[in-house]
């Protein structure tokens, strides 16, 4: 999903408009934020626009809530830094400054009464089914918002909607029935699966070290740590029935199922056991530590452990690699234990020798070379079409098809996908770990199917509201230009 919104952001501007509609329902929700530098409060000027600071970090927060909800909670600053969060808000923005430039050439405006009409029918300012105006109050509070700022974004957004609603235009009957024509093509074909269990291959392990050679440097060993580690075990504290309850009842919030619901007493007994033996070990592994930082007691163990090792938790990895040779770490939890830890050496990535790589640099190599193998083996199947045994299908259309023995139905959708985009009579079409070798031996042209109208209808306009918005911001691009006054906010 990331990478797909980061492929077509530019087409998202109208789905992830600030602040105003989507996220209001969320439960007023903190949000990330972001600390801008700009010049006069302003960070850049689109044509006759001027962008303010506070706008591209509302932007910036809702476009930081999205992922985080997609990434489960799991984004922070680092994250959103690579992901180009600022970028995709800043360019989110300037292309709705764009529009509204355009509007204002056009004359296109929002009066009061549309801007009130709106901002009562928003359901999350509602109660029993009226404007609320201390709900919505509440929500300004709750975001740091003042009115006027929100008011102002919201008919901003009303122009936008009014700007883009000029670019829909209905079907013509020619369209309809040019599209209708191309999607009631009936095909009969011929054809043939194969996989790679149709190629006779057998590992050339000559052939796969000459492959690994040229390109050894992709395959290296993991960085390691060499650590020194001291347990704190909490197996050996006791703890009665009495303070097991007592801590349950302290801390009863943090015990829930997988759906959210809190666990009983009885329920969570194993589980405050634990925790409650832990805490109680705290102190004593903290005296641990001081003591193996002091050089009175001896480590219970050293090993060299690759980064991530299942030994150690994943938190606990995060800050090994944040700290420096010799460092010694303040204990942490590992299981029902406290471990203190002594960087010793750090191992960096090497590349690997040929039998350290043999067994994965095998396995690309086979499948690349089964893959051309597949390849060349379809290609003479299509030379030879008329030795080939194929099967013959009934005629398909691109909306009326069954699947095609022996592919599943994922399989026959991306075959009839490319097939129907085709404009080869006969050819090959690769789909997963399979290649289909296809001949049309017969074609027609079937009947409108009147219950398609609709469809075929709503399609041309798809169509052509995406051509025309794409060429409108080409054209908006051109016409308004961007003047930036801060780094970091394009490419």
């Amino acid at each position: 999903m990331i990478s797909w919104m980061q492929k077509h952001n530019k087409y998202l501007v109208w789905t992830i408009w600030i602040a105003t509609i989507a996220f209001i329902g969320a439960g007023f929700v903190g949000w990330g934020s972001y600390s801008f530098g700009s010049k006069a409060g302003n960070v850049a000027k689109v044509g006759n626009i001027e962008i303010k600071q506070s706008k591209l970090n509302m932007v910036y927060s809702n476009i930081y809530a999205q992922y985080n909800q997609m990434l489960k909670g799991e984004l922070d600053e680092q994250k959103a830094k690579e992901l180009g969060l600022v970028k995709q808000a800043f360019s989110t923005i300037a292309t709705q400054a764009k529009i509204l430039n355009f509007a204002q050439d056009m004359g296109i405006v929002v009066s009061n009464n549309e801007l009130i009409h709106k901002l009562e029918s928003i359901k999350a300012f509602q109660e029993k089914g009226k404007f609320s105006k201390e709900i919505y109050n509440t929500y300004l509070q709750s975001q740091h918002l003042k009115a006027k700022d929100f008011e102002a974004t919201l008919k901003e957004e009303l122009i936008i909607t009014k700007t883009l609603a000029l670019l829909k235009t209905k079907a013509l009957p020619l369209e309809t029935e040019a599209l209708g024509a191309a999607m009631n093509v009936a095909d009969k074909i011929a054809y043939k699966v194969l996989t790679t269990s149709d190629v006779n291959y057998i590992s050339d392990e000559t052939k796969v070290k000459t492959f690994w050679e040229t390109q050894k440097e992709n395959y290296m060993t993991d960085k390691q740590y060499n650590l020194s580690l001291v347990w704190t075990p909490s197996n050996q504290v006791t703890v009665n029935d009495e303070e097991l309850k007592n801590y349950y009842d302290a801390n009863s919030f943090n015990y829930t199922d997988a759906q959210g619901k809190q666990l009983t007493f009885k329920e969570a007994k194993e589980r405050v056991t634990k925790d409650l033996k832990l805490k109680k070990t705290k102190k004593s592994a903290q005296k641990t530590y001081i003591a193996f930082k002091k050089g009175e007691i001896k480590s219970s163990e050293t090993m060299t452990l690759p980064v991530g090792d299942l030994k150690l938790t994943k938190a606990l990895w995060q800050e090994i690699e944040n700290k420096n040779i010799g460092d010694i770490l303040k204990p942490k939890v590992v299981g029902e234990q406290y471990v203190t830890v002594k960087i010793n050496k750090i191992i960096e990535p090497q590349v690997m020798t040929f039998e350290q790589a043999k067994e994965k640099v095998t396995k690309i190599y086979d499948l690349q070379a089964k893959k051309e193998a597949l390849l060349t083996l379809a290609k003479s199947t299509l030379t030879h079409l008329d030795d080939a045994n194929l099967t013959v299908s009934d005629f398909i259309t691109f909306t009326n098809r069954d699947n095609l023995k022996p592919l599943n139905s994922q399989e026959s959708l991306q075959f009839f996908q490319k097939l129907f985009t085709s404009n080869e009579e006969k050819g090959i079409i690769s789909i997963l770990d399979k290649v289909i070798v296809y001949n049309i031996i017969e074609q027609k042209l079937l009947p409108v199917d009147k219950n398609q109208t609709d469809f075929v209808k709503q399609t041309v306009n798809q169509m052509k509201q995406r051509t025309f918005e794409s060429n409108f911001l080409k054209m908006l691009d051109k016409q308004y230009p961007t003047e930036v006054y801060m780094g970091g906010l394009i490419n």
